[in-house]
């Protein structure tokens, strides 16, 4: 496993590799939302089931353009999510045709999040687009809060770790239904 800078992690990306870093309250384990083989290897690395779905983590909404349907989102919808981004706050938005169901799994829609974290905001920035988000842990236990818990766990599976610090925040993401306005999981 490598140790790299935000700004190194490019080549990893394009190869289809998975990257671990830190993120505003855990660990999380990422790859390119693009690739096939590199979401699978990130769903096999945690043993996570593909039907659950995946977060998508960018710099700036143009990042998750691609993958939303804003036809179905009113203006007051999009503007509530502006207003709580970038920071801890999930939505769950309607996914656009054609896009992978590795990435929503058994889902219309997927979550998105524009984060304030610094790492995960230059590793976006990086490669111009958004990275999967994943808590760094495998199925059903704790997410990784150490880069040594990455290494213990993920050095066989993982090709890269992401150098830099968590965030400050103790919980992980709020989810919020952008449609609804329904809380799903009040993470703060």
């Amino acid at each position: 496993m490598q140790l790299l800078q935000p700004s190194e992690v490019g080549k990893v990306f394009v190869e289809g590799g998975v990257i671990a870093y830190p993120t505003e309250a855990v660990y999380g384990l990422g790859c390119d939302p693009d690739n096939l083989s590199a979401i699978q290897k990130l769903l096999d690395i945690k043993q996570r089931p593909w039907q659950k779905g995946l977060i998508l983590v960018a710099s700036d909404y143009q990042q998750l353009k691609p993958y939303i349907d804003e036809a179905q989102l009113t203006e007051e919808q999009l503007a509530f999510a502006f207003s709580k981004w970038p920071g801890p706050y999930t939505f769950v938005m309607p996914i656009k045709a054609g896009v992978s169901k590795l990435l929503c799994g058994e889902f219309d829609s997927i979550a998105v999040r524009i984060s304030a974290h610094p790492v995960v905001r230059a590793l976006c920035d990086s490669v111009n687009k958004p990275f999967v988000s994943s808590s760094a842990n495998l199925a059903g236990q704790n997410p990784a809060m150490s880069a040594s818990e990455i290494e213990q766990t993920f050095s066989a599976d993982v090709n890269a770790l992401v150098l830099g610090e968590l965030g400050a925040q103790r919980q992980p993401s709020t989810i919020i239904d952008a449609r609804s306005g329904k809380v799903l999981r009040n993470g703060q």
